[in-house]
């Protein structure tokens, strides 16, 4: 019994690739860093690794988180820069007893003496995507960080029984420098423990770090939620306190998967997509949406699928 799930349907080609790997009774924490490292390589994922959009300044700062469920050992790296796949290097500071979290200068610094892959992760594409984004700002409004927050996390059990969580992005584009969202935040973008289940969250970091939102999902499935039942709770309950606290929520999007393979998706946005393979089934995408207090998962169609690629790629032009 095996399963792997992961946000947003650029994680289909690295769940494909985790997906035979767990098969064939890999380890899920090999599994799982193996399929984010397929998003961080692909250019055109703006929101992630290679091709990620950069900060104000134009610099791409990374940050990535990841847990094995069997010990609870975590690792993390925030503001990295000119390193490709941050999952590895995080996933390599889990094994530390101590400084199991380092930032910036110090990621850095880290990385490069660790021997980890040195690369500018600045594309000319995303170089694009700023210019385009500081020409279209009236000359008199401050440079606002755009809304989108396309983080891959993932959740995977393996045929041994044991469980990973990770997660990877370059945050939120023209984010302040040295800005941090919850996506390599232990209990916020990411919580898993064997014995229970694991949850990924993406969306609006400074959110979802107030709600603590994959931990309190992994609690209420310790409580005897099915893992689909968890994420709508945690997701539509916190939305509603928000929006009564402060007149609003951001984007909030969860995934999550049990020790019995079983899963759960639930988001506060119209536009969510996800992807799930498990020994039962194959690698398959979805979209969803939500009704009343219910989510409605439906595949993906071929041409959703199609267009959703033709649209990440497409030409760009200067303005």
């Amino acid at each position: 019994m095996w399963g792997i799930i992961g946000t947003w349907c650029m994680a289909e080609e690295g769940i494909k690739k985790a997906s035979q790997m767990l098969e064939n009774k890999d380890l899920a924490s090999d599994a799982t860093e193996a399929a984010i490292k397929e998003v961080e390589d692909y250019p055109y994922f703006k929101s992630v690794g290679y091709g990620g959009l950069p900060n104000e300044e134009m610099v791409v700062e990374l940050d990535a988180g990841f847990m094995n469920g069997d010990n609870l050992d975590f690792g993390a790296v925030c503001g990295l820069s000119d390193f490709a796949n941050p999952i590895s290097i995080a996933k390599q500071l889990s094994l530390l007893q101590v400084n199991n979290v380092l930032v910036g200068e110090g990621a850095n610094a880290y990385a490069h003496r660790e021997g980890f892959q040195r690369k500018n992760m600045l594309t000319d594409r995303a170089k694009i995507h700023y210019h385009n984004r500081v020409k279209t700002l009236a000359k008199d409004r401050e440079l606002t960080p755009y809304d989108g927050h396309d983080t891959v996390g993932m959740v995977a059990l393996d045929q041994h029984g044991s469980m990973v969580s990770g997660t990877s992005t370059s945050g939120l584009f023209m984010k302040k420098k040295g800005r941090v969202g919850d996506s390599p935040i232990i209990g916020s973008g990411l919580y898993v423990d064997s014995l229970i289940g694991g949850a990924s969250a993406t969306g609006l970091g400074e959110d979802i770090m107030k709600g603590i939102m994959s931990y309190e999902i992994v609690m209420r499935i310790k409580a005897g939620m099915h893992p689909q039942k968890a994420c709508e709770t945690a997701v539509f309950d916190f939305d509603a306190y928000l929006r009564s606290k402060k007149g609003s929520a951001g984007d909030i999007s969860v995934v999550a998967m049990d020790k019995q393979r079983r899963w759960g998706v639930a988001s506060n946005m119209d536009n969510f997509s996800f992807v799930v393979a498990t020994d039962e089934c194959p690698a398959t995408v979805y979209t969803t949406r939500r009704e009343g207090d219910k989510m409605i998962h439906e595949k993906a169609s071929k041409e959703w699928i199609d267009q959703y690629y033709r649209h990440r790629t497409a030409v760009l032009e200067e303005l």
